[in-house]
């Protein structure tokens, strides 16, 4: 047990932590903070980080947001609504209109329960956090801190704005919004970096006082704006230049011009320096929107490898799994399975493993009915997904993961050494005769029952709609011919600006005859080979804006209605 955790058993006079949940990036969260969310009772948090920590909290947690706002002492400005989570209690979550942060974290610790109370970047720098900690300490509520990665650090970091280097360098934290004049004379007399917490419409003027302090205007600068998200844009320019930089750029005037940001000024923010060292936003599919027509569990590990590639996906499902119309078939086959009646079980998809999974619970069995039966998965994601039930695959395709890459594989038929010849092939309704044909080609006999039936999926919702209709993703993944036929009848054909990216000839030739364009096609049928061949596309599709001196964008921000050329990859 690390020094700061807690013990297991309730603490007598409740207990608040205090938790920094980062700049905005939900993998900056510590260890520590995941494990103090998973053991919090409440949870008291602000709308922009709600998202980043509620997910590490224990399951059955509700969700009530409050009212009104807070009043801050230090600056007069309204703080941000809290949000509560509470899993053990209804009152803690009433409306919050009047009473201040620290009230409401004090009264959700009465009680003996654990309070989490999670703030953006550093409960230390980024927040008013200390005055919250000494009312818990006046009211003699015990309390800890888990510090975050704070906005000032985190944030040049992902811009690829180093603070310091081997020559080393003061660094200076300024926080705009509250900095003195005499802050603003001691900054601008020193030629060490300086980190500006601001908002978008008051860089300029920060800019300004740190040239009336003494910073010449030729000083190089960078602007972030919703650093360490895959929303962050970065501007580089000079004291001087920026407010030009950024009106050039269309960023302000702006409604949105009171969004915080981070701004680094001196010599290590220079562009030279930022075009090598800004990993985050060069990413591949760095900001895309990528709609993946799957559900979420068979779209998991997809959506993994998307982000990896700074990518947003979006899962939209289009089909809907049922159970068979008439069960006997399976049971009977289930049962066969207890009984000795089978050699092998062959499963084609998650789906087919989650229906022998639900049927084995039903009878009140588990993996151990497996016992003595060789077991193939057609792919890593069926593999995976066998390993979860408890059950390690004899056979997986060693090449191609598809019914033809198993048959490579597949052993004939031996009577010598496989005393049954029959194969459990628990699989859709619609599933091809491939790998049955397949088999019996090989000298096995085959039970092909249906263990699940494929439906269309109901519609989603009509702000989704809109986007495939209207342009609103940049990319939309086809992992099959149903998937093309199914997102399309359910929501609209996909806007000519978002890129197609294709699976496979079939599903390509599916594609085409919807009137769609195809960019991309993996090499091999495989997700994850899919997702590369994207990920190529967009470094190719960077690189050839960067050569042409032109700005990179995502293919949702292009003028709607441009025509385009046909390529692929």
């Amino acid at each position: 047990m690390s020094p700061t955790t807690l013990p297991a058993a309730r603490p007598e006079h409740g207990h608040v932590t205090f938790l920094g949940a980062g700049p905005g990036d939900p993998g900056l969260l510590t260890l520590r903070a995941v494990e103090a969310l998973g053991n919090a009772d409440v949870l008291v948090a602000e709308p922009d980080v709600l998202d980043v920590v509620r997910t590490h909290a224990r399951p059955g947690v509700s969700v009530v947001p409050t009212e009104g706002s807070f009043a801050d002492a230090s600056t007069g400005a309204g703080a941000p609504q809290l949000t509560v989570v509470d899993g053990t209690s209804t009152t803690v979550g009433a409306p919050a209109a009047a009473r201040d942060a620290a009230h409401l974290v004090m009264e959700a610790a009465r009680g003996g329960r654990r309070v989490v109370r999670a703030v953006s970047g550093d409960p230390g720098l980024d927040t008013d956090a200390a005055e919250e900690m000494l009312a818990c300490a006046a009211a003699g509520v015990p309390f800890e801190v888990v510090p975050g990665v704070a906005a000032a650090t985190g944030v040049p970091a992902y811009a690829g704005v180093p603070l310091r280097d081997a020559q080393g360098a003061d660094v200076r934290f300024v926080d705009a919004r509250t900095a003195s004049a005499r802050c603003w004379t001691e900054v601008g007399a020193s030629d060490g970096t300086v980190v500006v917490s601001t908002a978008l419409d008051s860089v300029a003027a920060a800019a300004a006082e740190l040239v009336s302090a003494g910073r010449k205007p030729d000083t190089p600068m960078t602007v972030t704006v919703a650093g360490t998200t895959t929303r962050q844009r970065t501007w580089s320019a000079t004291l001087g230049t920026i407010a030009q930089t950024l009106k050039q750029a269309k960023v302000l005037p702006s409604p949105d011009g009171g969004r915080p940001v981070i701004a680094v000024v001196g010599e290590r923010s220079a562009a030279a320096r930022r075009d090598q060292l800004s990993w985050f936003e060069s990413k591949p599919l760095f900001g895309w929107k990528v709609l993946v027509p799957r559900t979420k569990e068979q779209a998991a590990s997809l959506s993994d490898q998307l982000r990896s590639y700074g990518a947003v996906p979006h899962e939209v499902p289009t089909i809907a799994v049922e159970p068979p119309r008439t069960p006997q078939q399976m049971e009977r086959a289930v049962k066969g399975l207890v009984t000795g009646r089978y050699e092998w079980i062959a499963f084609t998809s998650v789906n087919a493993v989650k229906a022998v999974r639900e049927k084995f619970e039903e009878y009140g069995l588990d993996a151990r009915a497996f016992a003595g039966i060789k077991v193939a998965a057609v792919g890593e994601q069926t593999a995976a997904a066998l390993i979860d039930f408890g059950v390690k695959p004899d056979l997986v395709p060693s090449g191609e993961q598809s019914a033809a890459g198993l048959l490579e594989d597949w052993p004939p038929y031996d009577p010598v050494f496989d005393p049954i010849d029959r194969v459990f092939l628990p699989r859709a309704d619609i599933a091809t005769e491939t790998l049955v044909a397949g088999l019996i080609e090989l000298g096995w006999e085959v039970d092909d029952v249906t263990a699940y039936r494929t439906v269309r999926a109901s519609p989603p919702p009509q702000e989704t709609r809109e986007a495939i209709k209207g342009g609103g993703f940049d990319a939309v993944l086809f992992t099959s011919s149903s998937t093309v036929r199914n997102l399309v009848g359910i929501a609209g054909k996909p806007h000519n600006v978002t890129i197609i990216a294709c699976i496979g000839p079939a599903t390509a030739k599916t594609a085409e005859e919807h009137g769609l364009r195809v960019d991309v096609m993996a090499p091999e049928p495989s997700v994850h080979k899919l997702a590369e061949a994207l990920a190529a596309f967009g470094t190719k599709r960077r690189t050839a804006a960067l050569e042409a001196g032109d700005p990179v964008t995502r293919p949702s921000e292009r003028r709607p209605g441009a025509r385009r050329r046909r390529t692929t990859t």
